[in-house]
């Protein structure tokens, strides 16, 4: 039994300095164009199959109602700048890059109908990304409700025609204006995607933008450049520019006057209660809990609160949103959010809900025929 045991032993021992001597003399061959042998390939992918099953399993919450269209603008817009070019889309092929990479990316279209994948399992895949593939982790791990927008467009992309794509991933209707900044008319043209030209927001969890402050929006959109405010989606938008194009950009959607017909922001019908809830709230806040009444900043228009947004007639389901990012204390942005986030450290799951809906359906900030905005600069400047 001792000597078996010495010669198991040394047999290990042997294999383990072979291994590490044939690593050492540079013989095996790590370049991707020779792929992967079979046998490697597979056991790549079963371990992990193995691994997103189990902390899909152990780490992503149930999701949301996928079936929301809401979810689908900014996820296919998304896609569109951040993936299409290896997973291939509607109408459009994989790049030439990601045809030789090792192992090659799917062609989404085609390989999802043949998957088993479940929700959570596409949510761990999006969020973390794969190891010894080209396949990245989402931008900002702080925002898993990005990521369930993208599950959901990526269980309508198969059946999605090119037309259905295309409008979907870069908006339809009114075309961006030129100037005689051609790296602002492509940043502009590239936001349009999901906030339109006008500033409205292509779905409720897309901010209005138009009409709203500049210094506030400026600073946002630093704010994102920068990584302070967590968006995988805004973040790699935001990145794109520079920060003189990002300061017009701030202009232009500070002087927009998003359309008439886009203006009721507020989603369904709320309960009368849960109105008179939030009005309460917004005027008077909750003083056994030290929250304050919102309108105490956001009811102002002075100049010291030129960082401090309009909110009125924002949509519910953003406005929820970033309460809850707020409260978690994993939302950054304009200087004042340290504030915000001590505002709202004890407010309620069923508050939020309701100080967003009368929020909602107060006249918006960036209708017609409210007060203008500063004029935009030139963008040629």
């Amino acid at each position: 039994m001792i000597l078996t045991l010495r010669r198991a032993v040394l047999a290990v021992v042997v294999l383990a300095a072979g291994g590490l001597l044939f690593a050492w003399s540079g013989l095996f061959n790590v370049a991707a164009s020779t792929g992967h042998w079979p046998v490697t390939a597979w056991f790549l992918h079963w371990v992990m199959q193995n691994s997103v099953g189990t902390y899909a399993m152990l780490t992503v919450e149930s999701p949301p109602d996928l079936d929301d269209p809401a979810l689908l603008p900014a996820a296919a817009g998304h896609y569109a700048t951040g993936c299409a070019y290896c997973h291939a889309a509607p109408g459009e092929p994989q790049g030439d890059v990601a045809n030789a990479m090792t192992p090659p990316p799917p062609r989404l279209v085609d390989w999802l109908p043949h998957t088993d994948w479940s929700d959570k399992e596409l949510h761990r895949i999006v969020e973390h990304g794969v190891k010894y593939s080209g396949m990245p982790a989402w931008p900002s791990l702080l925002r898993p409700d990005e990521v369930w927008g993208m599950v959901a467009f990526l269980r309508r992309l198969p059946e999605m025609d090119p037309a259905t794509y295309r409008t979907l991933a870069y908006g339809e209707g009114e075309t961006p204006p030129t100037s005689a900044n051609p790296d602002f008319d492509a940043a502009l043209a590239d936001c349009a995607r999901c906030h339109g030209v006008d500033g409205a927001g292509r779905s409720t969890v897309i901010p209005v933008i138009g009409g709203q402050k500049q210094p506030y929006l400026a600073a946002t959109l630093r704010a994102y450049a920068e990584g302070h405010r967590a968006s995988g989606i805004m973040q790699l938008a935001a990145t794109k520019t520079t920060a003189p194009v990002l300061d017009l950009l701030a202009a232009h959607y500070a002087a927009a006057r998003p359309a008439a017909a886009s203006a009721p922001a507020g989603e369904g019908a709320p309960d009368p209660e849960m109105l008179a809830q939030g009005e309460a709230i917004a005027t008077r806040g909750v003083p056994n809990r030290g929250v304050p009444a919102c309108l105490a900043c956001h009811g102002v228009d002075r100049p010291e609160a030129a960082h401090v947004p309009h909110i009125e007639g924002q949509h519910a389901a953003y406005l929820d949103r970033q309460l809850h990012l707020f409260r978690e204390e994993e939302r950054g942005g304009s200087p004042y959010w340290k504030v915000m986030a001590v505002a709202v450290h004890e407010i309620e799951d069923d508050e939020i809900a309701a100080v967003a809906a009368w929020f909602a359906r107060q006249p918006r900030f960036g209708a017609p025929g409210t007060a203008a905005a500063e004029p935009a600069p030139e963008a040629g400047g």
